[in-house]
């Protein structure tokens, strides 16, 4: 039986082909296994064919390790990194639809500057903000946000990599491989 305590989330960085079906088979793969993705981000890397996968999953340490395991079995994954070992950056952006009648402006621009974010768009009764950051920092601007009406959220889920020395040795050992 798991302990609770040891529950936590990991960041994992998958760089895989770039190839039409690698995300489906990434995800598939966790669904078998009842693991939970918790977000996801996928963008091109600094390696043309070569695409990042930015995964948050929970569980214990086991469920990490077997979480690897799975992924290296992969055809199309070529490095898996578990961003939670080391110093690693973490950002989400997120854009928040609030509801804004004008006389309330001033008081939800001041929450926006407070925390660095963008008003980016202006309705005749709603702002659009932007925030980035790390997840804990959106998820306080949101519940900061909620008493004036928050009607929509989109958020793109956290994407990481490691800092210095460890994220260019790992590069210069891709470029060894290929």
């Amino acid at each position: 039986m798991t302990n609770d305590k040891n529950i936590r989330s990991y960041t994992i960085s998958v760089l895989v082909n770039d190839q039409p079906g690698v995300l489906q088979r990434v995800c598939g793969l966790f669904g078998r296994r009842g693991f939970n993705i918790e977000s996801i981000t996928v963008g091109g890397s600094e390696q043309a064919g070569l695409s990042r996968m930015t995964l948050v999953t929970t569980g214990d340490e086991a469920t990490l390790e077997q979480v690897q395991k799975q992924l290296n079995k992969l055809i199309d994954v070529i490095a898996i990194t578990d961003l939670n070992s080391g110093s690693s950056v973490s950002r989400e952006i997120a854009l928040i639809k609030v509801k804004a009648e004008p006389a309330l402006r001033p008081e939800i621009f001041g929450v926006v500057e407070t925390f660095r974010a963008s008003v980016i768009d202006i309705g005749p009764n709603s702002v659009i903000v932007q925030a980035v950051g790390e997840s804990e920092k959106i998820e306080a601007f949101v519940m900061l946000l909620q008493p004036y009406g928050v009607l929509e959220i989109a958020r793109t889920g956290s994407t990481a990599m490691i800092r210095g020395e460890q994220a260019e040795a790992s590069a210069d050992k891709l470029y060894a491989l290929s």
